[in-house]
């Protein structure tokens, strides 16, 4: 790597604000809590604060419907507290970095009023409107049908939405009440990016884009190519998205946006003029390695993707073995992907994995020690899990919005929760009543998990075997080790060995300055129901750094693992 960028060395710690601190008794977690925790990060070891969504809403969908994107949502504060934030999170050496919803707004957003309002307003071309196709019954019921087969979320219903007021149907891609805007239109990009300017220039670090890959649609408005899929990551999809992900467009899209965080960046940043640091973009965007890779560009695109297949519902040596060989070729230096394990949407790590606790250490042992950006989301160092919650009262629109006639035994079996509440429910921070997110006696806005008087940050900290020790070792290991937060990785072939077929190794090496001996490390993680051992190639046999089990030894460069144990072993 020629050029070092703090992004490339830090590990982002995703704060759901509406559940992480509470700090004015009305059960509702706010910035000012956010303010009051910075402390309780510095400590854990992260580099970066990604707030979700802030920004003035109806809270519908709880933020990612906006009606004012230079506005605070006023529970949770105003336009000082943020810049008090920013400031205090800068003054402990943390990044702050923002959730920007770009594809949609709330349809109570003043554009949309006005747009929905008729044909031939100033908004008129600000969302994506069409007449739709004439039906058999078009002559009958005066109604046209969807002018194409593009579906919404989960792919169960139309994403064309019919308004009455203008006699033609809008775009929305996720939840009814979230209209698609119209990128194509210059005066929704220019109010775009004037909104992204505004937090630039109140010194945010950059932008968490939210489902980034889906803002330009094909402009002809053709329908998606018939494909069925099932597994994986849908529970159905009947239709490819040729025509409404990823296309050509949304990849230039990024490199505008690039453009516009360079305008407040210092010299050799770019020709904006600017005198901040480098800005951060991190994009929401689904697909293969070899596809989501082109949105980085020469530099000159986003500045990493998610990389979500790591939230898979597997757990083989196999599989994680493929899929990091598969990013290291399609994300090759200076190039990184944002590994995640968890996130607002999905669930918790230990319920992924059965409620086995080994096997979230050790994924949390991969995640920390591989060449990419760390994201973590509250919660997960504690090993937070879902808190059941029926469907029948959850408060978040995608059950009730798409799947309100799911029989409650059938989602409460289903691996992915349909009720998204489950993984957004309130920091565990101690043992007391309302484990001290809230003031006892406040009313959470959702209920805490039932083992929050045992599973709480407190109650964490006083135990060495903890995850939350797991993770404050594994995240200042990184930080100061150069070889794993800078350093190249090399996986080790271990399939040859029966012994070692479900065992995971690599290699870290820093090998940024030529010919220099740097630091190295060896990260063994074995997914096997069996002990396993691996011998190393250093000549002193090398240190056990970190272990997640009793059992995990390093001794005349042989690591022996328990079944579900990872090693991080020194190579000096």
């Amino acid at each position: 790597m020629t050029e070092e960028h703090w992004w490339q060395q830090t590990t982002i710690y995703q704060v759901y604000p509406r559940s992480f601190q509470d700090s004015d008794g009305d059960g509702i977690g706010d910035l000012r809590g956010v303010i009051d925790r910075l402390d309780y990060l510095v400590d854990l070891g992260v580099g970066a604060l990604w707030l979700s969504p802030i920004f003035a809403s109806p809270q519908r969908d709880f933020g990612y419907d906006v009606t004012d994107y230079t506005g605070v949502a006023p529970e949770y504060g105003d336009d000082a507290t943020v810049r008090e934030l920013i400031g205090a999170a800068h003054a402990r050496g943390l990044k702050v970095i923002f959730d920007l919803v770009l594809n949609h707004t709330s349809d109570e957003h003043p554009w949309f009023v006005e747009s929905r309002a008729g044909r031939d307003n100033s908004k008129a071309d600000w969302y994506l409107w069409h007449d739709g196709r004439r039906g058999p019954l078009t002559w009958l019921t005066g109604r046209r049908r969807p002018p194409n087969n593009w579906r919404a979320t989960l792919d169960l219903t139309t994403a064309w939405q019919w308004c009455d007021e203008r006699g033609q149907y809008f775009l929305a891609s996720f939840l009814p009440f979230q209209p698609d805007l119209n990128w194509r239109n210059p005066h929704v990009k220019e109010a775009m990016f004037d909104a992204a300017r505004y937090w630039l220039a109140a010194g945010v670090d950059g932008f968490r884009l939210d489902v980034f890959g889906w803002i330009m649609k094909d402009p002809e408005f053709r329908s998606n190519p018939f494909r069925p899929r099932f597994g994986g990551g849908d529970i159905v999809r009947l239709w490819r998205r040729d025509f409404t992900e990823n296309t050509p467009d949304n990849v230039a899209l990024a490199k505008e946006l690039r453009a516009v965080c360079r305008e407040f960046e210092g010299p050799g940043r770019g020709a904006g003029g600017g005198t901040g640091p480098e800005r951060l973009l991190v994009g929401e965007v689904f697909g293969a390695p070899d596809e989501v890779h082109a949105y980085l560009g020469d530099d000159d695109g986003l500045t990493l993707t998610f990389a979500f297949d790591f939230l898979a519902y597997k757990y083989s040596a196999r599989y994680f073995r493929e899929l990091i060989a598969s990013y290291e070729e399609h994300f090759a230096a200076p190039m990184l992907a944002a590994y995640v394990l968890e996130n607002h949407d999905r669930s918790r790590t230990v319920d992924r994995v059965g409620g086995d606790e080994r096997k979230a250490r050790l994924l949390a042992t991969m995640l920390l020690t591989l060449r990419g950006v760390p994201t973590i989301y509250q919660g997960q160092e504690i090993g937070m899990r879902n808190t059941y919650l029926p469907l029948k009262s959850a408060l978040d629109p995608l059950g009730r919005t798409f799947l309100p006639w799911m029989p409650e035994w059938i989602s409460k079996r289903l691996a992915e929760r349909i009720n998204r509440d489950e993984v957004r429910t309130p920091m565990q921070w101690d043992g007391s009543v309302n484990a001290q997110f809230a003031a006892p006696e406040a009313t959470p806005w959702l209920p805490l998990n039932a083992d929050a008087g045992e599973r709480n940050v407190a109650a964490q900290a006083r135990d060495s075997e903890s995850m939350l020790t797991l993770y404050r070792a594994l995240l200042h290991l990184r930080r100061e080790s150069p070889a794993l937060h800078a350093g190249s990785l090399t996986l080790l072939d271990t399939t040859a060995d029966l012994n070692a077929r479900n065992l995971i190794v690599y290699e870290r090496r820093d090998d940024r300055r030529e010919g220099a001996s740097g630091d190295a490390v060896l990260v063994a993680l074995n997914l096997g129901d069996a002990d396993a051992t691996f011998r190393t190639a250093s000549a002193t046999g090398g240190g056990l750094l970190v272990g997640t089990a009793a059992g995990v030894t390093v001794a005349d460069g042989v690591v022996t693992l328990p079944a579900h144990a990872a090693a991080v072993v020194s190579l000096g």
